[in-house]
């Protein structure tokens, strides 16, 4: 038999994973943002620029068009970023993921159409405090 009680606990509990994490698991949603990552470091690689456009956050892509006053492929050409490498880790925070590679660490968000990046080409400052110091970056 249920109780008034226990109802509203399965519905708060229900409403509460929808607010957090759309009901995915975690491990889901970390291989989900790795893949974005690892997809988006391969269409680099591969010659793919346009590709690795569409992987980018809309902010970020502006940003990279914006700065480099040209279209994001050659853009995104033209930075260089460097060669990631394997996944070393993924950490994600709520839409918010890091994936951590041999040579290179992605920032991510989650997008109704999936994990975009929001910032490549990144490496942690000497100090602790500060943050990553990114090559590529929304503004």
């Amino acid at each position: 038999m249920r109780t008034a009680a226990g109802v509203g606990v399965g519905v708060f509990a229900g409403l509460a994973c929808l607010a957090l994490s759309g009901c995915s698991s975690v491990s889901a949603r970390e291989d989900a943002a790795a893949s974005a990552a690892l997809r988006f470091e391969e269409n680099l690689r591969g010659g793919q620029a346009l590709l690795g456009c569409d992987g980018l956050a809309p902010g970020t892509r502006e940003e990279l068009e914006e700065t480099a006053k040209s279209l994001c492929p050659p853009a995104l050409e033209e930075l260089e970023l460097p060669s990631a490498g394997e996944l070393r880790r993924v950490d994600v925070y709520g839409r918010q993921a890091r994936v951590v590679l041999d040579s290179d660490t992605l920032f991510l968000s989650s997008f109704p159409d999936g994990w975009k990046v929001v910032a490549a080409g990144c490496e942690p400052q000497p100090e602790p405090e500060l943050p990553y110091q990114c090559d590529l970056k929304s503004g």
